[in-house]
């Protein structure tokens, strides 16, 4: 999905409250971007247009959330709507914050400092061309460097069955422990689960949502492996659109 130029994105981003124009200078600092820096640290990868972090920031007050996405004109979206949410709430967004990054450079913005104590991905881009795979977000070349900085547990969700399967493959082959699969997440949906627009609507489409937890090997902490190649500056779709 080619996502429409909106000029106010960048504008609004850079006067924001929430949103860090400058993540890479935030590298081994991200806790201290919050009111309160104890509280856990979950990072949502590619939050699109925010629907999901706009709904857990709000309900979980006890937890920090960054968001992450490659357009400017997603987290101009994500903006408006955590905005919202906070406002309608009538709370103050003091424990989430967004920033713009092509996902593929993650190592470049947080470190083993900062181990997030969660990593979300929510229904990002499957990349089905077999040229391509190496731009999802659950290849193994994106896994050791989550691996490198992760202390917690990743929460991947998608529509996608081909894309889940092989993610599967991926997590297994670099020595991840899958903690917990399923194939149809709202057959027994767990209290907690925050359902997205698009997710509702590939509910409604007859799709199974594919649901996976799983955790790091502990010997992978602290080793930032080297950055792929030249990032991909046009990658609209890698993220995805809640």
């Amino acid at each position: 999905m080619r996502i429409r130029h909106k000029p106010w994105a960048r504008p609004e981003i850079a006067a924001s409250p929430i949103c860090m124009d400058d993540a890479a200078a935030l590298r081994g600092k991200w806790r201290a971007q919050y009111a309160r820096q104890e509280q856990p640290f979950y990072v949502e990868l590619g939050c699109g247009k925010g629907g999901w972090v706009s709904q857990a920031a709000v309900l979980h007050p006890e937890n920090n959330y960054l968001a992450l996405d490659i357009k400017s004109e997603m987290l101009g979206m994500a903006n408006r709507k955590v905005q919202k949410a906070f406002a309608g709430a009538g709370k103050s967004p003091d424990n989430v914050r967004l920033s713009i990054l092509n996902i593929e450079r993650i190592s470049t913005v947080l470190t083993p400092e900062d181990a997030p104590d969660r990593i979300y991905i929510n229904f990002c881009n499957p990349w089905p061309k077999e040229g391509h795979k190496k731009r999802r977000l659950t290849h193994p070349r994106q896994l050791c460097q989550y691996a490198a900085i992760l202390r917690g547990e990743l929460h991947f969700k998608t529509d996608d069955r081909d894309l889940f399967v092989e993610s599967i493959e991926y997590f297994e082959e670099s020595g991840w422990e899958i903690l917990h699969k399923t194939f149809d997440l709202h057959a027994d949906e767990p209290a907690d689960n925050i359902r997205t627009e698009h997710e509702n609507m590939f509910t409604e489409m007859g799709k199974n949502i594919h649901f996976l937890i799983a955790k790091p090997p502990a010997e992978a902490f602290g080793k930032v492996p080297e950055l792929p190649g030249r990032p991909q500056e046009n990658e609209e779709d890698d993220e995805n659109a809640d």
